[in-house]
């Protein structure tokens, strides 16, 4: 019972985004797709304890799931109006999982309509694409929960009502949408690499979607005559092959999260770390500057240093201050901060970090008081550096890192009491 549950929650993971877009893109509704989606997972539950694994546990969740939609289709109110999708949902199907057309870029662009906000267009894609909840949205954008959820609703509601098509836009409207694209794929990165909660530190499944629609969005511009390389693009997909190459030494065999200063560097991927460098470098001649490419070579800089003592935190730092340009946001500021205090020394970063402090979104994020406990920490003060991982540590609700701040909170606290 417990395996067969593991691979409900597996498939979950890991084919929700790819049956929600098949789903929708045949159902062309949101709410209605994520419905019988979720029916056909109780469904499995119910089911696959007594008859066992289906060969392709996708397909099958899919085919349930169509299933369920007629059933409800036939019982709507408007059955009249329903029947051309009703013929087109019982017509056979027999095909397998992989046989079927991939619908996530489709779906991508068809949530990052510029009639939605921006805020609607990434927080509706995560939530379908990659089967993210409210909550871990919510946590990523730094709003209530309540608040996520009525953007979310919204934004299902005015797909829904006007019309809007489920495709990848026409060549002359594909430009207006690619900033919101990226900032998709980024955050759906993003949340693989570093989880907002849960015991995994890293989702993978997720990290690797990313970067596979990176690699389709990036080749569908190169590839195509009437369309050009974008330079931003090509700086998100090397991003995140730099941040990915160095993911195996994140954990210890423990399962204890490392710090890049303490990652043994043999166990970083060197060729995917290559391949990101040599497309960054084929981004920065297009002279089109972002801010994908300027942490793309942030993080260049972190893979291409051996050890951690010939990391140059000065063009870190100064890389971080001209991607502030862009993104003048506390966090972005926080990460330079701690970059300064790497190249000049700690007590200039505390320095910078008590400024930021006085921003009310810093002093609900956890990151900004892990790192102004390791600065104090550094500094040696040990008894303030543990008030600050406590605070970090009530902050954070992932479990991996939760384990390090307990760790860093104890060790602070013996050398306090020395």
């Amino acid at each position: 019972m417990l395996q067969t549950h593991t691979i409900i929650e597996q498939t979950f993971r890991q084919e929700s985004g790819r049956v929600l877009a098949t789903l929708i893109s045949s159902l062309r509704d949101f709410e209605l797709a994520e419905d019988v989606f979720h029916d056909a997972l109780v469904v499995a539950l119910e089911r696959w304890p007594h008859d066992g694994i289906p060969h392709n546990p996708g397909a099958w969740i899919t085919t349930t799931a169509r299933r369920k939609a007629i059933d409800r289709l036939r019982r709507d109110q408007n059955f009249a109006a329903k029947q051309q999708l009703l013929a087109e949902l019982t017509a056979p199907d027999e095909t397998e999982m992989d046989e079927i057309p991939d619908e996530r870029l489709k779906l991508i662009f068809t949530c990052c309509h510029p009639a939605l906000s921006p805020e609607a267009q990434v927080a509706l894609t995560l939530r379908t694409l990659c089967g993210l909840d409210t909550a871990v949205i919510a946590s990523a954008f730094l709003v209530p929960m309540p608040t996520m959820a009525q953007r979310l609703v919204r934004a299902q509601r005015k797909i829904k009502q006007a019309g809007i098509p489920y495709r990848v836009p026409p060549l002359e409207l594909l430009a207006e949408r690619l900033d919101a694209v990226l900032t998709v794929i980024y955050l759906i990165f993003n949340e693989g690499y570093i989880a907002s909660s849960g015991d995994s530190l890293v989702r993978q499944e997720l990290c690797q979607e990313a970067i596979r629609l990176a690699r389709i969005l990036t080749g569908l511009l190169a590839d195509d005559p009437t369309l050009d390389e974008n330079a931003e693009a090509l700086g998100l997909l090397a991003l995140m092959l730099l941040h990915d190459g160095r993911r195996a030494a994140r954990l210890s065999p423990a399962g204890e999260l490392v710090l890049l200063e303490e990652q043994d560097r043999s166990l970083w991927d060197k060729t995917q770390i290559n391949e990101g460098i040599a497309i960054l470098e084929r981004a920065l001649p297009m002279r089109q500057a972002g801010p994908y490419q300027i942490q793309a070579a942030i993080a260049a800089l972190h893979g291409q240093a051996t050890t951690p003592a010939e990391t140059d935190w000065t063009q870190i730092a100064a890389l971080y201050g001209r991607l502030y340009h862009f993104q003048p946001t506390p966090v972005i500021a926080l990460n330079q901060a701690v970059a300064v205090a790497m190249a000049e020394g700690p007590m200039k970063g505390l320095a910078l970090l008590e400024k930021l402090g006085q921003s009310d979104v810093l002093q609900n994020y956890h990151l900004y008081h892990a790192a102004r406990a390791d600065l104090l920490r550094r500094a040696g003060w040990y008894t303030a550096a543990a008030e600050a991982y406590a605070i970090a540590l009530e902050l954070t609700q992932n479990k991996v890192e939760r384990s390090f701040l307990q760790r860093r909170l104890r060790e602070a606290e013996a050398l306090a009491n020395e």
